[in-house]
């Protein structure tokens, strides 16, 4: 079953306050109930669901971060989503209730760094699939890599994480690896191993899909894993020679 599925309609009697429940709300037509203010307790579909809440909220963001929505980026955001074409009615009125509305994106962030406090590797892929939307149009906007980035700090990753993320998005043969893995051309060879499998066993796409993310999302992370492997090659590489 697709995630898409009931999107909206499955948090129905479902605790959940802040900005993202009343966006939801106003969507639902009532109120989601926010009686348990200090926290919620979530399955693990509902988890998912949050989570590409989160995404379409942000994507929606972002897409007016430069001034004007492109085809391409909404084009992106299908693709890279998975929205199949049932869901996509759905999926817009998040879209298009997050892009009109008065709200920030920082206050969606600080929301979303709260849900996820625990997992910095999932506040990791949201940064990953968000420079993917914004690459869509064949061009980071300066206004764009300044939103991006504000959100990393929001979700409480460090300028390091966020150089390595963006670094990560180059193609093998361009990117530089000590910026990938976070290190320095400094360090032993033994540091940056140990840093290269901290890495490998956070961003594992099975690792990731069992903290909620979804399936229908998990490509972008396949390449972030990819970027990751061949950064510790190409060190491991320059040690032996």
């Amino acid at each position: 079953m697709s995630i898409w599925g009931n999107l909206v309609g499955g948090f129905i009697g479902f605790s959940f306050a802040g900005p993202i429940g009343a966006l939801l709300g106003s969507i639902i037509g009532g109120k989601i109930s926010s009686a348990r203010r200090g926290g919620f307790h979530k399955s693990f579909a509902q988890s998912q669901q949050i989570f590409v809440i989160s995404l379409v909220i942000l994507t929606a963001k972002l897409a007016k971060a430069d001034g004007q929505v492109s085809k391409e980026e909404l084009i992106a955001i299908k693709h890279k989503l998975k929205i199949p074409d049932n869901e996509i009615d759905q999926v817009g009125k998040i879209f298009n209730k997050a892009k009109e509305d008065s709200l920030g994106y920082e206050q969606y962030a600080q929301q979303i760094a709260q849900i996820y406090r625990n997992n910095s590797a999932v506040l990791d892929e949201v940064i990953n699939i968000l420079f993917y939307i914004a690459e869509a149009d064949g061009k980071v906007s300066d206004s764009e890599q300044i939103m991006i980035k504000n959100i990393a700090r929001i979700f409480g990753l460090t300028d390091m994480q966020f150089e390595g993320i963006k670094e990560s998005r180059k193609g093998s043969d361009k990117l530089n690896p000590y910026i990938v893995l976070g290190c320095s051309s400094n360090d032993n060879f033994a540091t940056i191993r140990k840093r290269y499998l901290q890495l490998s066993k956070e961003h594992h796409p099975d690792a990731l899909i069992g903290k909620g993310v979804p399936k229908e999302v998990i490509e972008e992370s396949k390449k972030k894993m990819r970027a990751i492997n061949s950064a510790f090659d190409k060190i491991e590489k320059m040690q032996a020679s």
